[in-house]
């Protein structure tokens, strides 16, 4: 999954728009009287109506804004984080006057809109971090990869459609198996699972190693486990666990994912990705301006959100093409002409960046645009 970023912490950032409906949205600091506070709000307006999405939040993020999520209502999804709280909640409104909430996911630490494998479908991919948070006495603060999840949302269905993306987790799996020693796995086989007390002659590295270890078994049988096959979980787990644990282990990961965004769902996809190549969606042409006079058949991509780090003043502006997908995600960032002055950190930057969408026909679709950055602060 791509990085992401937050338009308003502690009272730090804002952005406002208005859709073509009428409907504006803003984020900003809230404030107490004529001053700003150290916390974030949200709202979205018509007319002169208001509807408060979020007042008092430590972040408020706009993640995607224009975006229909697969049944013709263009949407604004916010992602709301309370002070002391370890996950956001995810609040998606319809565009139409007057705006309403259509459905609210709770329970993962971010929550991203994206159509991934650009086929024209938009899913929203998110980790079940509060639900493992704590679990077997971890926190989720040690964990590098809560398990994933991912959602289609369409007429306040809500549908968990994880084993369609099978190749995204298997990533996952691979990059934590290569990050286990077999001599560490065979100290922790031989240890009582738990990790509650230290083995006998070990080290406070070597007790932080076990503990490691633990976690990216987990990691590993949690990413099987929500991509829908099961069988493989299990036989990980028996694989890489300590043998009298692993009756007590299992029953913890059956509980504790039915405790999680598993019970917001309506239904789950529990079908494998068909071997056949998926259908693409068309990236229109954002890229070439048209004469003044003529309209052009689609609406250029608008910024929510350009974070990116500081660049060299040895360089001059460079240009950038993106592919964004139709919910305003950049799929690719690659330099134009001189490539090999293109700084890494700034294509990484990049790939975080969000857009309201480009329209064809009033509907959101993927397009190609291009943007000039400078070098400058």
């Amino acid at each position: 999954m791509q990085p992401h970023s937050i338009l308003c912490s502690s009272g730090s950032g804002n952005f406002e728009s208005e859709f073509r409906t009428g409907v504006k949205v803003h984020i900003g600091a809230a404030k107490d009287g004529a001053l700003a506070t150290r916390s974030c709000t949200a709202s979205l307006s018509w007319g002169n109506q208001a509807l408060v999405v979020a007042s008092n939040a430590l972040d408020v993020d706009l993640d995607a804004f224009g975006t229909d999520f697969g049944d013709g209502v263009p949407v604004a999804a916010f992602q709301i984080k309370k002070e002391d709280s370890c996950c956001v909640v995810y609040e998606v409104y319809s565009l139409q006057k007057p705006p309403r909430l259509l459905k609210a996911i709770t329970g993962g630490e971010f929550f991203s809109a994206s159509d991934l494998d650009l086929d024209g479908a938009v899913e929203i991919f998110t980790n079940d971090a509060a639900a493992i948070d704590g679990f077997d006495k971890l926190t989720l603060g040690e964990m590098d990869s809560p398990p994933s999840m991912v959602l289609r949302l369409a007429n306040a269905h809500l549908e968990d459609v994880s084993a369609e993306f099978q190749p995204y987790f298997d990533e996952q799996i691979r990059s934590l198996r290569a990050g286990i020693d077999p001599h560490d796995l065979d100290n922790f086989r031989n240890s009582d699972g738990t990790l509650t007390e230290k083995l006998t002659g070990s080290s406070p590295e070597q007790w932080h190693q076990l503990r490691t270890l633990k976690i990216k078994v987990l990691e590993i049988v949690w990413a099987y486990l929500y991509s829908g096959r099961e069988q493989e979980g299990w036989r990980s787990l028996a694989a890489m666990w300590p043998p009298a644990d692993f009756n007590r282990i299992r029953a913890a990961l059956l509980k504790v994912r039915a405790s999680g965004i598993q019970r917001e769902v309506d239904s789950t996809h529990v079908v494998a990705p068909a071997r056949h190549k998926k259908k693409h969606a068309q990236v229109f042409d954002a890229v070439n301006r048209l004469e003044a006079g003529n309209t052009s058949e689609v609406v250029p991509p608008e910024p929510i959100l350009l974070q990116r780090p500081p660049v060299s003043q040895r360089q001059g502006e460079l240009l950038l093409e993106l592919v964004l997908d139709r919910a305003g995600k950049v799929r690719s960032a690659e330099p134009v002409g001189r490539a090999g002055l293109a700084d890494p950190e700034l294509i990484s930057a990049a790939r975080a960046w969000k857009f309201i969408p480009a329209f064809k026909n009033g509907e959101a679709v993927a397009s190609r645009v291009r943007i000039a950055v400078s070098p400058r602060e």
